[in-house]
């Protein structure tokens, strides 16, 4: 199903384009590689995304300094507009606020995504900047730990 995924091109829009269904039926492993904070959303036993929370590379483009772990996030067309990713979403990161409690996620996604941008405010997510990289105006937003008022 990560084939599905990756090979619309309405779901890679607005991150670079569809990826050829045959380069990718040749190089994603039949088995996907065990890796926390990667998870498969479901829906009745079939797969419709995808949510993970990964470190960045030093490297990373889109401004490198204010938190090291990234929410991303991908579901098929037809799971859209139900409210899945939110859930998936929010149940993820809130596995990341028991695991790591006190470390910021970061969100960067294109401007023009509107979807993208709401569900990012919706989780928690606060503008820092807009800027432009992999040619398009990117929205960047930082989501900080809720810390427990005393």
């Amino acid at each position: 199903m990560a084939i599905e995924l990756n090979a619309s091109p309405e779901v890679g829009a607005y991150i670079g384009g569809a990826q050829p269904r045959d380069e990718l039926e040749r190089t994603l492993p039949a088995v996907p590689r065990g890796r926390p904070g990667q998870f498969v959303v479901d829906l009745d036993g079939a797969m419709i995304g995808l949510v993970q929370l990964d470190r960045r590379d030093a490297e990373y483009e889109v401004r490198p300094a204010v938190g090291k772990v990234e929410l991303g996030y991908l579901f098929l067309p037809e799971a859209w507009g139900y409210g899945y990713a939110a859930e998936a979403c929010a149940a993820a990161l809130d596995w990341f606020a028991g695991a790591l409690p006190g470390e910021p996620v970061v969100l960067a996604t294109q401007t023009a995504n509107d979807r993208s941008m709401r569900l990012a405010v919706r989780l928690g997510f606060t503008e820092v900047e807009r800027l432009e990289a992999y040619g398009a105006e990117q929205w960047f937003g930082v989501r900080s730990p809720v810390t427990p008022s005393d």
